[in-house]
This record gives structure tokens, sequence and C-alpha cells, in this order.
């Protein structure tokens, strides 16, 4: 900076203290992304296949475009608007295609809250409409995992074996008989001389699913073309949801740092109370297995690294501009060095923490069905409330680890959104500082905007605009992203002066770890980034919710969702080139950027001339 430039005190707020902004970064990455999404992901992809890829993933993507971001944000202060378009002109988008895609992932993470607090809701009824067959909603093919128990109490493994089946107490010889076969056991009819699975000639669904699929989410006949309308109970709980975490991040990052001290804590205290209930349970070690022995074949599968690495940004919350903003609270001496490590470290046990809990669930459900643990249950978004809710049917007051459990999911879900929503109002006070005087006008207008764009997913139709959304904001567009990301600071900026922004914040890096900084930044990261998103790309096929096809035209926008998400990057660029006589000036930092305090006094760059 020169000497003209004034250096005044900027009133924009920062942490308490570091341990807030950990749990504040462990709360965002943590969250539902790996309590919902990485289960069903795991089950979708083979369970133990799924974990070597997304260890690679997790070293050479999370840790580097983690710490990355930490930089960007501490080091300037600001916003990813504002950020990019100083660290280098050419990547000025990057930091509007950041708000794009987390304005989309809050739409619909929103709806999955929505969900929670519709379950929250009902736990408090005497019984639980989960763990029954008697409701409107369900089928005939309606299973009942504490209802067959109480059928299979007095079984001796003879032809006068009970299950449940249809909604009541069967024999196996009522089973059987009428197909012709003669009852064996619980299990088996008999062919001749050959053993028929009874799974092979009835059908049951778990009644958590149905309850998943047919009440809460009221799919029924729906379809593109059948769309529905909202429901209003989940409407009323998304409102619920969306003023909440309105009210949370109202005071600004003061008031979302006391917040986390409870948030990023308790989950831990409900997953090991499940976890702990779930290896008692029969089969349970059989699910573990699965988990974790691979199906290498499985790894020659785009879908698979695909899934991996998108959940690694995801549950890493990369690219959404949130790091950037949470980091631009950190006092400028922070190590954020350490902090990446630390989250990076917890965020990938956590995910493998909770992945045992669901397939030793899983295992138990197989066990209690006679079914092989991939045929389970679908391996969509219901997963997660399908395997932890037969688990907490199993223990003893189920009504009260149901609440605490859905008030623990609450928790994750609201301590995901609080960065997300910040992004957002941060994003409008760097580009409009006069508008701080009028935070609770703001901050209300973004939830309520939020809150619009969810209610079509509130349709029984709703969640295939879901799933549209949920593939393709957090897959192949958000690779392109996180790349320019790298790029931005390893080639445009370049890497040692980089590391020399590192060593000005305070942080002292060992020799070793910086030759590791400079191999992933400049090489490994990019060319790993780029190497999945074109190994997407040859395995992409139409998206589908269980065994429906989305039409064409459906599939198309969902493709729009995701260039919507590249599109502030890629012209942003372009005119960034038009404009500059100079066309390399536009790799190269601007005049204002720089760090966000100088001999401890904050930078009002709005002074510079």
């Amino acid at each position: 900076m020169s000497s003209q430039e004034k250096l005044v005190t900027k009133e924009r707020g920062n942490w308490s203290n570091p341990i807030e902004f950990i749990l504040s970064c462990m709360n965002f990455a943590i969250g539902l992304g790996n309590v919902w999404r990485y289960p069903y992901l795991a089950y979708r992809n083979g369970g133990g296949a799924f974990l070597v890829p997304y260890l690679l993933a997790a070293i050479f993507i999370g840790l580097p475009v983690f710490f990355a971001e930490l930089i960007i944000g501490q080091y300037s202060g600001l916003g990813p608007t504002k950020a990019f378009a100083y660290l280098a002109p050419f990547f000025r988008g990057i930091g509007y295609s950041s708000i794009v895609v987390n304005s989309l992932l809050l739409t619909y993470y929103f709806v999955v809250l929505a969900w929670i607090f519709y379950y929250f809701f009902n736990s408090f009824f005497p019984t639980l409409k989960w763990s029954t067959c008697n409701n409107e909603w369900n089928t005939e093919s309606c299973y009942s995992l504490v209802s067959d128990l109480a059928c299979q109490e007095n079984n001796f493994g003879n032809s006068s074996d009970k299950i449940f089946y249809q909604d009541r107490c069967q024999s196996i010889d009522e089973i059987c008989s009428p197909r012709n076969l003669i009852p064996l056991n619980a299990s088996y009819c008999m062919n001749g001389t050959e053993f028929t699975r009874l799974n092979d000639i009835i059908v049951r669904k778990l009644s958590t699913e149905e309850f998943f699929n047919e009440h809460v989410l009221g799919i029924g006949d729906a379809t593109w073309y059948n769309y529905g309308y909202p429901r209003w109970q989940i409407v009323i709980c998304l409102f619920i949801a969306w003023m909440l975490c309105g009210l949370a991040v109202m005071n600004g990052v003061k008031s979302v740092g006391k917040v986390v001290y409870f948030t990023a804590t308790f989950p831990y205290v409900i997953l090991t109370a499940i976890l702990i209930r779930a290896l008692t349970l029969p089969g349970s070690f059989d699910g573990i297995a699965y988990y974790i022995s691979p199906q290498w074949d499985k790894l020659l599968e785009p879908s698979v690294w695909g899934d991996a690495s998108s959940q690694i940004f995801y549950s890493f919350s990369l690219a959404f501009g949130a790091l950037v903003t949470l980091s631009s609270y950190n006092k400028f001496t922070n190590n954020c060095h350490f902090d990446a490590t630390i989250v990076t470290v917890i965020n990938y046990l956590t995910a493998l923490y909770n992945g045992f809990a669901v397939f030793a669930i899983l295992g138990f459900l197989a066990h209690a069905m006679d079914v092989e643990i991939a045929d389970v249950a679908s391996s969509g978004p219901g997963l997660s409330f399908v395997t932890f809710l037969e688990a907490i049917l199993l223990m003893p007051a189920a009504n009260v680890w149901s609440v605490l459990f859905f008030f623990m999911m609450i928790i994750l879900g609201l301590g995901s959104t609080f960065a997300g929503v910040q992004l957002v109002t941060t994003s409008i006070f760097d580009q409009w500082p006069h508008l701080r005087k009028n935070q609770f006008l703001v901050i209300f207008g973004v939830c309520m905007t939020g809150f619009a764009m969810g209610i079509p997913m509130t349709c029984p139709g709703g969640i295939f605009l879901f799933t549209l959304l949920e593939y393709h904001t957090a897959s192949w567009a958000i690779f392109i992203i996180g790349f320019g990301i790298v790029v931005s600071l390893s080639w445009a900026y370049g890497v040692n002066n980089t590391l020399d922004m590192v060593s000005e914040m305070g942080m002292s890096l060992w020799h070793y770890v910086k030759h590791y900084w400079r191999a992933t930044w400049v090489v490994i990261t990019p060319i790993y980034i780029l190497g999945i998103f074109a190994f997407v790309l040859t395995g992409i096929e139409p998206t589908k919710f269980d065994d429906y096809i989305f039409p064409v035209w459906a599939d198309v926008l969902g493709w729009m969702f995701g260039l919507s998400t590249l599109l502030p990057f890629i012209i942003f660029a372009i005119i960034e080139l038009i404009k500059a006589d100079d066309k390399m000036s536009v790799f190269r930092p601007t005049r204002l950027w720089g760090p966000q305090e100088v001999n401890g006094q904050k930078v009002d760059r709005a002074t510079m001339t």
C-alpha cells in the first residue's frame, strides 16, 4: 500500500475467540452433510467402496481447498465477492458463483430442515406414527419391525411360525399355502425339494420408509406432470426453520459464536448413544463389515468417485463462499492452518463415525427382514430418517429418544445454515455498507426470499426438484469453482506469495509442510479436481428418483441449475479480459488487495486513493 492510503478502523465485527471460529466451521462443515447426506451416498455406492475415494478426496481436495479459502478470508477480511475481485480480477466471478451455489443449496437444505421439524413435532405423539402400519398412507406391503418382533415372540422354527405381514400377524402357512408352497419356518417355504425364500414371494417395505415417502413427502402418484400443491404442514415447518436461523444470525457473528458452543458438541452425545444401541442388535456387525469391506469393482464406476468428491465439497462446505466469510471475521493473526487441519480431521472422522452407526442399523434390519444389506431400503435422501428411526424404536422410552434425535438434527441443520445465511448478508453489507444500519430488514428479506424459493419443494412432486438441485449444485459444477479457488492462489497470485501471506499472519510452517502445500495447490489438487470432473462426465446418466426417470426437459432444467452456478465465473472473466488493456493484469492482484489490518489497525479500502 502507498503512504496515501488511509488506515482506519472498520467496524465489521470479529469472533470473540478462535474457538468460536473452529466450532462455527465444524458446525457448517460437519452438520447434516455427514449425518444426512454421507450415509446414503456410502450406501448407494457399495459401502466400503466409497471410503477409498472419499479418503483420497479429503486429502487432495478437502484440506487444500479448505485452507485456501480460510487464507483468502482471514488475510483480506472480506467476503468472497470482494476478496476474489481484488485477488485477481479474472477470478472475480468466483465470489458470485459461490453465492449462487450457496443460495441454491440453502433453498433445498432448509427443506430437509422442514422435514426434520415435522418429525420433531410428531415425536410428541404417544404413538410414533412411523412405527405402525395402520395409517392412511400405509400400503399392504408395509412392514413394522416392532410389530414383527412381537409376532415372532413365540416362534419355534416350524410351519406355525408367525411374521408381521399386511398389518397383522400371519402364520407361515397362511403365506405359503395359497402359493402352492409348503410352509417351513419364518424364513422359507418349500417348493418340492427346493427352498424358497419368503422374501422372494412377498414384498415388505419398512414403515419408517413409507412414513417418509408417502406422508412427509406425500409422493403418491406424483410425477413432473402431476406435481401437486404445497403441503401446509411442511410449509409451516419450512417457515419456522427460516425464522429460527434468521434470529440466530440477527446480531451478527458474535451471536452465532455463542450459539455454536452447544450446536457443535451436543450431536456427538446423541450419535454415540444410538451407535451403542445399534451395536447390541443382532446383525449389526455384518452391517459394519459391509461398510468397511470395499467392493473393488465399484471403483471403476465414475459415480463412486463423483459422489465421494462432491460429498467432500458438500461436507467441508468448499466453494460455497461461507468459509471465506467465516474466516473474514477472524483476527488477523489467528492460526487458520491449525484450524483447517483440525476441522478436516474431525470432519472426516465424524463422517466415518456416523457411518458405523448407520451401517450397524442396516445390518440389523437386514438380519430382521432376512434380506441382503443392499436391499434393506432405497438409497435416497430419506435413508438416515429410516435407519436411525428403526434403532430409536427399539430403545427404551422411544419417544424421548426421538425428540432428542430430531432436536439434534435441528441443531445440526441450523448450525449448517448459519454461515450460509451469513455469507449472503455479509456480501450484501460488503457491497452496500450503508445497509448495516438496517440489518434486521436485510436478514428478514433474505430469509423470506429463501422461504419462498423452497415452497415448490414442499409439494408431492417437490422431491424431484429437490433431486435436481441436490445433484446439479453439489456435484460436477462445484468442481470447477473449487478448481478456480485453488488456481487463483497458486497460479495467479503465486504459491510463494500465498505462503508469504501465511507467514505475514503469524503462522510458522515447517519446511516439509510448505512442500506439501506447494505440491497440492500447484499440481495435485488442480489435476485431481479436473480428473474427477472429466471422469464424472463420462458416466452421466438421466436423473431419476427411485425408479422414476425424469423427462428430458427436467434433466435440461437440472443442467441449467448447474450452469447457473458457473455463469458468474465465466461472465466476469470475459468482462475483465475485455476491459483490460494489459490482458495479463487480470491475473494479478489489484491495489485494493492486501491485509485486513496494518500495525494492528483495520484497513478501510473505501478510503484508498
